[in-house]
């Protein structure tokens, strides 16, 4: 998760009254501080053994199809790179470890045995993972590779603002059971993100997301990558589709609930991917929680004092990403039944999965940001 927020949780959960406790601190307050608490300070939600395949399913979750397409990436950023000695993977906010898991699993050996696989994730280092994974609260300081943060950028934490009668967007303030009321107006920062990205209409009630915690935080990663790709996978709308009441939302044991700021539930948000993917370029020079300041310009940056090319970044949907990497839910010949009925058996199984993981109106409109550094992009 953010830097910012590894700070925040340095205390061990023990430390906190528990994922159900009350806090000191249970008064109104933005939705972004309540958030933070509830899931990654003492006792929070993805502090908690289960982790998050207890409460919601992922696409890495649905089928070894995603992690085997992840593995194909990366090993398409490995060619762009010229099959450097040491080929970084970093899964951003890795849960229990699956992807990076799945995607060792997959790569060919003679790739495997030049990847440095990295996990970066809050809670504790779960027993028994692949020795080969190094387990980080932060992401590495350079990277050359694939940096893949799949349903990451929902859960860093954002403000709400909600219109009042007179018109003007208010910052909502929460307690601990949920609770809301409107506080003061939306200003500063966020006012200039909200005008910029989701400008709302003098109409009472009209909600949005304050976004710009997540560009920054996709900034911070970025900047991290001196050649390869960063991608960002997530539930997502555009300038051209925000919902009028936005999507804050909460999931508990595989149901959507209301999201309570008390570590009960996981607290999440669609992703305004479009603001995230002008952010490393739109962003003047500036410190960012938990990093150091930046040197910027429009096409390139300087990571560890070696210019790096930053080129456009590109969104497109799961279903067309994942099509590019082969993974096409097209059914297999109906005459392999006949000829290896084991063979079709497995291969029906797989064309059900990848279906899953491409469906329309599900796992297939999640969006994809592709951040080329320095390399073609390889999923063109």
């Amino acid at each position: 998760m953010t830097d910012e927020t590894a700070r925040e949780a340095e205390r061990s959960p023990g430390d906190g009254p528990g994922a159900h406790g009350r806090r000191d601190d249970s008064g109104p307050r933005g939705w972004r501080t309540a958030t933070e608490a509830a899931l990654y300070g003492p006792g929070g939600f993805y502090r908690r053994p289960e982790g998050p395949a207890g409460h919601f399913r992922t696409s890495v979750h649905a089928s070894p199809l995603f992690a085997q397409a992840v593995a194909r990436l990366l090993c398409r950023v490995d060619e762009a790179l010229g099959r450097p000695p040491a080929l970084d993977f970093v899964d951003m906010g890795a849960g229990r470890g699956e992807l990076v898991t799945g995607v060792l699993a997959a790569l060919p050996a003679g790739v495997a045995a030049r990847v440095r696989a990295y996990a970066v994730e809050l809670a504790g280092r779960p027993a028994g993972l692949d020795e080969r994974i190094t387990w980080l609260d932060t992401p590495p300081a350079a990277v050359t590779g694939l940096l893949f943060a799949n349903e990451w950028l929902d859960n860093v934490p954002v403000d709400v603002a909600e219109v009042d009668p007179a018109g003007v967007p208010r910052l909502v303030l929460v307690t601990d059971d949920g609770s809301e009321r409107v506080g003061e107006p939306v200003s500063g920062a966020d006012a200039d993100w909200l005008a910029r990205w989701w400008a709302l209409p003098a109409e009472e009630g009209l909600r949005a997301e304050i976004g710009l915690p997540r560009d920054l935080a996709w900034m911070s990663v970025v900047d991290r990558v001196v050649r390869g790709l960063a991608v960002a996978v997530d539930y997502a709308h555009t300038v051209d589709t925000r919902p009028p009441f936005g999507t804050l939302t909460g999931f508990r044991e595989g149901r959507e609930t209301a999201p309570v700021p008390d570590g009960s539930c996981d607290i999440t948000a669609h992703v305004a991917l479009d603001a995230c993917a002008a952010a490393p370029t739109a962003h003047a020079p500036s410190e960012t929680p938990g990093q150091t300041a930046r040197t910027a310009c429009d096409t390139t940056r300087t990571t560890a004092g070696a210019a790096r090319a930053l080129l456009s970044a590109r969104l497109l949907t799961q279903r067309a990403a994942l099509h590019a990497l082969g993974i096409t839910g097209a059914r297999p010949p109906l005459a392999l039944a006949s000829t290896d009925p084991t063979a079709y058996v497995r291969a029906l199984a797989g064309a059900g999965e990848a279906a899953e993981l491409t469906a329309p109106g599900g796992l297939g409109d999640f969006g994809w940001l592709v951040q080329p550094v320095g390399i073609p992009d390889p999923l063109v």
